[in-house]
């Protein structure tokens, strides 16, 4: 069995059910639980954590690479980030809200391309 919306292979009986639907796994945790980038309360919980840290916030491995492909390139587009780390671009997003929230990347056009860049 494929998965409807990646297209992956699903084992038998590891499918999950959502609005008529079979997908695997991930596929149904990412419909259960979208990815909100423009999160007013997650940018102040994250802002109160780090002044209660003394400023610190920690990142994951991933999130690191990220921020060093944005330094090294001055912006990049998600796709490129996502084809240079090997993530899935549904995973790419999760891990660059994270990095919103901490305002640590932001997004902006650049010739009408939606770019990814250091805050």
């Amino acid at each position: 069995m494929k998965c409807e919306r990646c297209k992956e292979i699903i084992e038998q009986g590891e499918e999950r059910e959502l609005h008529g639907q079979a997908l695997c796994e991930d596929c149904y945790m990412d419909a259960l639980s979208p990815v909100r980038t423009c999160d007013p309360w997650s940018v102040h919980s994250a802002k109160s954590l780090s002044k209660a840290g003394g400023g610190n916030l920690e990142i994951n491995e991933t999130q690191a690479k990220i921020l060093r492909i944005l330094k090294e390139t001055g912006g990049a587009a998600p796709r490129v980030i996502s084809e240079r780390l090997q993530l899935r671009p549904s995973d790419l997003e999760r891990e660059i809200a994270a990095l919103r929230h901490m305002e640590k990347v932001r997004g902006e056009l650049r010739e009408g391309k939606r770019i990814l860049r250091l805050w």
